[in-house]
């Protein structure tokens, strides 16, 4: 092993989503392993993922994935001293897979199992690589999936402060991609073409809610995307773009004009605002010492660039620990195997897990 034997090892299971992965993290901090089965190339010829065929997928993999992730750290079942599993939030056939699969290793290796939130695993992504977050820290969690606003007091005590009353951040970026013709995954395409427009050409509307004022909402947002083409007349561009075999960047910039990359670049500023809006005013709120940004959206460079600008202590996890995986799974149970806070083989998985 790279870490004394003395060390808490954890294997980490996650398949919340269209992504298989496994990890082995030592004492909540260090990785050891590391793998993730992509199912890109299953669900991106559908424009999204297509949860019946994401639990085939997860069932094919998981074995495999696990097998990986124990040789490439050097670790055997014996050695393990908790198997952590995604429990919930996420598409509930997927997170079966890996729920099921990590009870049967329990017991058949006879050691603890620990069910981690989805959502604290993308938090910990986030400290695994800085550790010297201050607290209380805010966390702005955002992918397809989520956009939530936790208030941290400390690891394990969080207050939910806000969230999307309708599409996720990451959503409204694939269903824009998809609208355009962009192709899935939607967010890393806009994001690298956004920099080629002007991000003030477009003139977008967010609509003021009642209610809580940290709340967000999309949808409005991609229904004005929608109005924009229909008054554009761009579907000879979009059908150009969709007809194209996987396109490179240089070929998706070449099949899209300066007006289409303008509103890309307007599109992504509108997000990008109203994400640092509310995430500022949180943060003044609380009086926040930290803000945590994790999930897919944490990819954003736009993000990434804006939020340096802001003055506030801005915490962004690698690339790698953005999107779903494992570690940052088996890094969250570190604290409950400390505490002894482990699940039963009664264990359901949670489609709509909440995060206390």
């Amino acid at each position: 092993m790279k870490v004394g034997y003395l060390q808490t090892l954890i294997l980490g299971i996650e398949s919340s989503c269209d992504e298989t992965a496994a990890a082995v993290v030592a004492g909540g901090r260090h990785i050891q392993s590391s793998v993730v089965a992509s199912q890109l190339d299953t669900h991106v010829k559908y424009g999204g993922v297509v949860p019946e065929l994401a639990s085939r997928e997860h069932l094919r993999a998981i074995v495999a994935v696990v097998r990986q992730a124990l040789e490439n750290s050097s670790v055997d079942f014996p050695s393990l001293n908790a198997i952590a599993v995604t429990a919930g939030p996420g598409l509930v056939g997927s997170l079966l897979v890996g729920v099921t699969y990590a009870k049967a290793l329990c017991f058949a290796q006879k050691i603890p199992l620990i069910a981690v939130n989805h959502v604290e695993g993308h938090i910990h992504s986030v400290l695994l690589e800085n550790p010297e977050i201050q607290f209380p820290a805010l966390a702005l969690v955002v992918s397809g999936g989520h956009t939530h606003l936790f208030e941290v007091k400390a690891m394990g005590h969080y207050r939910l402060l806000g969230k999307t009353r309708d599409d996720a951040a990451g959503e409204a970026y694939d269903k824009v991609a998809k609208l355009l013709g962009f192709g899935y995954p939607g967010g890393p395409i806009i994001d690298k073409l956004a920099p080629y427009g002007n991000p003030r050409a477009v003139k977008f509307t967010l609509a003021k809610m009642k209610g809580n004022e940290l709340d967000f909402s999309f949808s409005g947002l991609k229904t004005a995307v929608l109005r924009w083409t229909e008054q554009n007349d761009i579907k000879a561009e979009t059908a150009h773009r969709r007809a194209l075999k996987n396109p490179n960047l240089a070929d998706l910039r070449a099949a899209t004009s300066q007006t289409t990359l303008d509103l890309l670049a307007s599109f992504q500023q509108t997000v990008i605002d109203e994400l640092l809006r509310h995430t500022t005013l949180a943060a003044d709120q609380m009086g926040a010492e930290s803000i945590i940004v994790a999930g897919g959206v944490a990819c954003n460079a736009g993000l990434r660039a804006q939020a340096k600008r802001t003055g506030f202590a801005y915490c962004f996890p690698s690339p790698q620990l953005s999107t779903d995986n494992a570690a940052m799974i088996a890094a969250a149970a570190y604290s409950k195997f400390l505490r002894k806070d482990f699940a039963g083989f009664d264990l359901k998985a949670q489609a709509s897990l909440m995060l206390a």
